[in-house]
């Protein structure tokens, strides 16, 4: 990510945060890149129980006129704003305590035990590390060594016939 797109992030996160917890709503990213089809600024958020299509709608009609005003963003871009899907990032303490006992992946910055990718239960998260149980075992990650971690979706097993 460049210095630009991270700049822009840092002076519209504040506003966006305001606006989806003014909604009730916890923000769960913001992301800010290149495409295709020109810049675009998405907002993804969630709440216990998960969001609706009708509180998307209201946090992207305030955040668009918000954003307006404030003439962060100078060029043209894409406002979306979504729910993060069952493959949710995790990125601080908080996320890792809200999805105990959930399945995740971890991707770390530098190899821990020899790996640097790990699947597992999240057990517990508590002095800046998360344990994870898998594969018949148990690891301790420093939530500073992890560089991404994501909810994996489980399978049930059931299948429709």
């Amino acid at each position: 990510m460049s210095g630009i797109e991270q700049n822009i992030i840092a002076r519209v996160e504040p506003l966006v945060r305001e606006v989806v917890e003014h909604e009730g709503l916890e923000l769960v990213a913001v992301t800010y890149q290149r495409e295709p089809h020109g810049w675009v600024l998405r907002v993804f958020i969630d709440r216990q129980g998960g969001v609706t299509v009708d509180d998307c709608s209201e946090v992207s009609s305030q955040l668009g006129d918000l954003l307006d005003v404030q003439d962060i963003i100078p060029h043209r871009y894409h406002l979306e704003v979504s729910s993060p899907g069952v493959n949710r990032p995790l990125k601080n303490e908080r996320d890792f305590q809200r999805f105990i006992g959930a399945t995740v992946r971890v991707t770390t910055h530098a190899p821990l035990d020899g790996r640097r990718r790990f699947k597992g239960v999240v057990r517990s998260c508590d002095h800046g590390a998360i344990t994870l149980e898998g594969e018949g075992r148990l690891w301790r990650i420093p939530l500073q060594a992890i560089r991404k971690a994501h909810l994996e979706q489980e399978e049930t097993g059931e299948h429709a016939s």
